[in-house]
C-alpha cells in the first residue's frame, strides 16, 4: 500500500490539506476594516471548511482504494476538481478584501492539485503495468 508512489502523494495532498487550516491563504484589510485578517478555512468561512475537509477526507479515503484501481482513479479525479473549485473559492473570497496580499503558504493550494496530478500519474502507471503483464500471460 505505501510502497506505491501514489499513495505516497495521496499522503502529502491530505497533509497539505490539514496544514492550511493553520496557515492563512490571504491576508489583508477585509471589507468590514478589519487589518491583518486571515483568510483561513474556519466557521467564518463555512464553505472553505468543508471543502478543505473534503479534499483531505478523500485524499486519505483514496490510499485504501489500492486494490480498486479505477475507483481510486476516479475518487482522485473527483478531489482534484473539488480541490480547482475550492481554488476558485479562495479566489473569489480574496476580492472581498479591500487591501492584501496572497500568503507564501497559498502555495499549499497549488501543491494538492501539483500532488494529485501526480497520483493520477502513478495510479495509471500501475494501470498499465498490469494491462502488460496480462497481456504476456
Amino acid at each position: 500500500m505505501l510502497q506505491r508512489i501514489q499513495s505516497i502523494w495521496l499522503l502529502l495532498a491530505s497533509a497539505c490539506a490539514i496544514v492550511s487550516f493553520k496557515v492563512p491563504f490571504y491576508s489583508g484589510t477585509n471589507k468590514e476594516g478589519i487589518p491583518s485578517f486571515k483568510l483561513v478555512p474556519d466557521a467564518d468561512h463555512f464553505v472553505l471548511m468543508l471543502l478543505t475537509i473534503v479534499v483531505a477526507v478523500l485524499s486519505l479515503v483514496s490510499i485504501f482504494l489500492y486494490r480498486n484501481r479505477t475507483t481510486q482513479l476516479r475518487i482522485v479525479l473527483l478531489t482534484m476538481f473539488v480541490q480547482i473549485g475550492l481554488l476558485a473559492f479562495y479566489i473569489k473570497e480574496t476580492m472581498s478584501f479591500i487591501t492584501g496580499t496572497y500568503a507564501l503558504t497559498s502555495i499549499l493550494q497549488v501543491l494538492i492539485l501539483v500532488f494529485l496530478f501526480l497520483a493520477i500519474r502513478g495510479i495509471n502507471h500501475d494501470n498499465k503495468l498490469i494491462r502488460d503483464s496480462d497481456r504476456l500471460r
